[in-house]
């Protein structure tokens, strides 16, 4: 094989099936997979989630995962967010001519090892190759199927008094990305990248009186809780003390001028779980190395219909608005 990718491998013909047979289908086999297909027949049960995302992070490596991991963890954790048990993935590589195949063989390296992590199969695919100039590097498209385990999860079963929980520090992955991305020293902030399939297993075999579950990735935490409140007759108050975000990672925002509740995370999520499950959904989440910093940061309240508030360290309070604009681009 070439060295690098060139349009060639986007043909269909020759080249295109070494790529596969040589490169991808030994990285990610499975029976449904190696058939070849143009799709793939799975065993299936009553009720299915379905979920699909494109990745087209700038870097393509960053601390802590690359545009591989991200597309599996990702699709991973919106079918995770649906109450859903992630089974299979597609996965769609459009890849710029010139493009390094030592490159694309660690993005198949560790998307390949994030799937045998989270026990998911990647069983069908597709390849294109588009002329140097028009591709920045590679994109990825992943599109998942899980099967429905625990349903009716929805912002409109939310309670005056529930509480607000986040699975650990906000802000890790958009601050990765924009510092590898601008050259400035890294230090030991990495991205959070990771899959959430085990921690939501264990969050609702602990509890059966979560309301909704949503991973925070671009507009940030806030944006995400504003989309819980949207219409609705209730409001969320956070308390600015309670929520954790890592001394380095609140630097680094203070310098780039960004605010870690708006930065994009990767391997967290936002519960709102009813007030007397709280402590027993917070021990079940610490016993997991992606829960370990859970914490509840604030509660549903009738005081403020949709509106998101926070209450500052200095005793004030702050509305806390929807992302406005792209604070971070190209950051999954």
């Amino acid at each position: 094989m070439d060295d690098i990718i060139t349009l060639d491998y986007g043909s269909g013909g020759k080249k295109s099936s070494r790529l596969i047979e040589k490169l991808i289908l030994p990285k990610l086999f499975n029976p449904a997979l190696g058939a070849l297909a143009d799709g793939a027949i799975v065993e299936g049960v009553e009720k299915l989630a379905f979920s699909t995302d494109s990745f087209v992070v700038d870097p393509i490596f960053f601390p802590g995962g690359d545009i591989g991991k991200l597309s599996v963890c990702g699709t991973v954790n919106d079918l995770c967010m649906c109450g859903a048990e992630p089974k299979y993935l597609s996965c769609s590589l459009i890849i710029e001519e010139g493009f390094s195949l030592a490159s694309l063989e660690k993005i198949i390296d560790s998307m390949a090892a994030q799937c045998q992590k989270t026990g998911v199969q990647v069983i069908t695919g597709d390849t294109k190759v588009v002329e140097k100039g028009r591709g920045d590097g590679i994109y990825i498209n992943t599109a998942g199927i899980g099967f429905v385990k625990y349903p009716g999860l929805s912002p409109h079963n939310m309670r005056d008094g529930d509480l607000v929980i986040v699975s650990g520090c906000l802000g890790d992955h958009g601050t990765a990305v924009m510092l590898a991305r601008s050259g400035m020293m890294q230090g030991d902030i990495s991205s959070d990248c990771a899959s959430l399939n085990k921690l939501t297993e264990s969050m609702f075999n602990s509890s059966k009186k979560l309301r909704v579950l949503r991973d925070p990735t671009r507009g940030g935490a806030a944006t995400t809780l504003n989309e819980f409140i949207e219409g609705s007759e209730l409001g969320i108050e956070l308390e600015e003390e309670l929520i954790p975000v890592r001394p380095q990672v609140r630097a680094a925002c203070d310098m780039l001028g960004l605010d870690a509740l708006y930065c994009a995370n990767e391997g967290k999520l936002l519960a709102v779980v009813a007030r007397e499950d709280g402590e027993k959904l917070l021990e079940a989440m610490r016993r997991l190395p992606e829960g370990r910093d859970s914490a509840v940061i604030g509660r549903v309240t009738r005081e403020h219909p949709g509106t998101l508030v926070m209450k500052t360290a200095l005793g004030g309070r702050r509305i806390l608005q929807k992302l406005t604009g792209a604070q971070l681009p190209r950051i999954c």
